[in-house]
């Protein structure tokens, strides 16, 4: 019997891709400030250290999925690429990124727009690096969208996943304190979406982390698959080729 998806509101009606889309249209304007203020803006290190591993191959055209607020695809254009495709389910998210990248003069080498990793309007091989950040947790079908990922991505090229994790060992308990008790206060706080920071955990409870995940790159067809733990296991970057 398949296990039902963990969804924002729990809808029987709605998708959980409409429900993910209504939720982050919901946080779209406090998104920003609040990833600063619950990750101490320790999420902006993990971000430049999965640049990194995509730097050197020199990419000429990257796709950032899940792309929210840009914060990825700016940071993409470390690898000085010609240009950074980003695609995202909110129209609330892409409003502000939008104004981001015009605010610091990038929308000639950054353009974002509405899509999802299950229907990529992409040519087969057309990205040399596709990366995620903190967005395959939140796909409705997360083999298809890999696969959809594959199709578009250059033989040869690199997709990049940034994603949360369970931390394992001793480190988990102080995790679950903050992650279940203190984190949806915080979002409390400052949204007024409820439902969007008791869904983060639990939405990363759900997910299929550290070989659990790469065992489902391999299946969908991946080579080379690896991750690398970050910060005591909160978080992991994995990587794999096609």
């Amino acid at each position: 019997m398949s296990q039902e998806p963990v969804t924002p509101y729990h809808s029987k009606t709605e998708s959980k891709k409409q429900q993910v889309a209504t939720m982050f249209n919901n946080i779209a304007n406090s998104y920003d400030r609040l990833n600063q203020v619950m990750s101490v803006g320790i999420h902006h290190k993990w971000r430049r250290k999965a640049v990194k591993e995509f730097i050197n191959s020199k990419p000429e055209q990257v796709l950032d999925i899940a792309t929210g607020t840009g914060d990825f695809a700016i940071e993409a254009l470390k690898a000085n690429p010609k240009k950074v495709t980003g695609v995202d389910i909110s129209e609330g998210m892409l409003k502000f990124g939008k104004e981001k990248i015009i605010k610091a003069g990038l929308q000639d080498k950054i353009e974002l727009d509405l899509g999802d990793a299950e229907n990529l309007k992409f040519a087969d091989n057309t990205f040399d690096v596709i990366t995620v950040g903190f967005g395959v947790r939140n796909f409705e079908n997360l083999e298809l969208g890999l696969s959809n990922m594959l199709r578009v991505l250059k033989p040869g090229g690199k997709v990049v996943v940034l994603e949360f994790s369970k931390p394992r060992g001793f480190f988990k308990y102080m995790y679950n304190i903050y992650f279940k008790g203190i984190l949806p206060l915080i979002g409390k706080l400052f949204s007024k979406d409820n439902a969007a920071y008791t869904y983060l955990p639990e939405s990363v409870q759900a997910f299929p982390d550290f070989e659990n995940f790469t065992a489902i790159l391999d299946k969908v067809g991946y080579k080379n698959t690896k991750y690398k733990s970050l910060t005591f296991g909160v978080a992991c970057i994995y990587t794999a080729t096609k």
